[in-house]
């Protein structure tokens, strides 16, 4: 058995493999409250050494797209309790990934119809998916944000701490604070995105001060072994762009390596796209000087790959010490066994894209299982 296959002890957790399913955003969750075809969803994946929730709201404010989880309503944490007592009945582990997505949003799904927030008042030239009066689903161009107010700031950094004590109120094995893909803390960390002149604005240090200040309140309220990030170093989802970003992410690396987090969850290249991406004329972005800033500067927290890995792909990866974790996105979408079709090289299920967002079971729980075609 090779090394992917094999247990591993992520910071406080426990995984019987190191396979990990990617959050993976399907807006079945109406009112951002979790329901049975969630639960069922979830369930059938439990497999996976590590499952890592689809984005999940901190606040209302928070939500971006229709029909997507929260964790601010009591009827949602209910929801949740069922999903990860469902997923720890199937021996799995699982942690939910917490969301704010900023300017990436539609002033349909804000609190009384208000702007979004941001760093910035520009809008993205983006997309998010709103659900229309007859039930249907379709994408909108995101509405026009609002900068925060640096005396805002403290209140969004309260929202995370909360956010996270209710994850693991709700039986969460931890979190993962989203930090990546052009969303409220990516929106902080790019010179394209944040053109504040306040302490959140200018420098690297300036502009990577929000995402330690959350991590370092979420570490605080449900300790450093059950917090995770994630980070998109050059992808352009959200319309994020930065004129550097080795060096700005090579300085929020060397910052996360202060905290003994459970893991460091690393997107690379495009988002859902090219590997090779590189943003601008900067040159290509080095991803094992990433990991080697991170560990020179005393981290040690296992180290997650993402973006287009197949089977051979991740066991070199893992095999080699590049990562620690491989996480696999679209796979699981067709695959709720797909750990079993990996580690016996058996064929898998193509993902029907249509069903991606929206709608109920079909595409959603109704994958066929190894035994069923057997």
């Amino acid at each position: 058995m090779n090394k992917l296959f094999e247990p591993a002890q992520i910071g406080d957790i426990a995984v019987r493999n190191r396979i990990v399913m990617a959050p993976l955003t399907r807006n079945r969750s109406p009112g951002a409250i979790p329901n049975d075809l969630n639960v069922e969803y979830y369930r059938q994946r439990a497999t996976a050494g590590l499952i890592i929730t689809e984005a999940t709201a901190i606040t209302h404010q928070g939500q971006g797209y229709a029909d997507v989880p929260g964790l601010y309503k009591k009827e949602a944490l209910d929801g949740w309790k069922r999903v990860t007592d469902a997923v720890h009945a199937g021996g799995g582990k699982i942690v939910v990934q917490m969301w704010h997505v900023g300017r990436i949003s539609h002033t349909t799904l804000q609190p009384n119809g208000g702007k979004p927030v941001s760093s910035t008042n520009k809008v993205a030239a983006a997309k998010t998916y709103l659900v229309n009066a007859d039930g249907t689903g379709s994408f909108a161009e995101t509405s026009e944000p609002r900068a925060l107010e640096t005396s805002e700031i403290p209140g969004i950094i309260e929202d995370y701490r909360r956010a996270a004590r209710a994850a693991i109120d709700a039986g969460f094995d931890g979190v993962e604070i989203h930090g990546a893909n052009g969303y409220l803390l990516d929106q902080f960390l790019r010179d394209g995105v944040n053109d504040r002149t306040d302490q959140y604005g200018g420098s690297i240090e300036n502009r990577a001060r929000f995402t330690f200040e959350v991590v370092h309140a979420v570490t605080r309220e449900i300790g450093a072994g059950r917090t995770a990030i994630r980070i998109s170093p050059v992808t352009p989802s959200g319309e994020s762009y930065d004129s550097d970003p080795q060096a700005l992410f090579t300085y929020v690396v060397e910052g996360l390596a202060g905290y003994d987090l459970a893991y460091v969850h690393v997107i690379e290249g495009q988002t859902g796209g090219k590997r090779d991406y590189t943003q601008g004329t900067n040159p290509p972005f080095d991803y094992k000087d990433l990991r080697q800033a991170y560990e020179k500067a005393g981290g040690h927290a296992n180290w997650m790959v993402n973006n287009g890995y197949d089977r051979q792909m991740a066991i070199d990866a893992v095999e080699s010490g590049r990562a620690d974790l491989v996480a696999f996105g679209k796979p699981f979408i067709a695959n709720p066994d797909l750990v079993e079709r990996l580690q016996k090289n058996l064929p898998v299920n193509t993902p029907d894209q249509a069903t991606f967002y929206g709608g109920g079971a079909k595409g959603y729980i109704d994958y066929p299982l190894l035994e069923k075609v057997a």
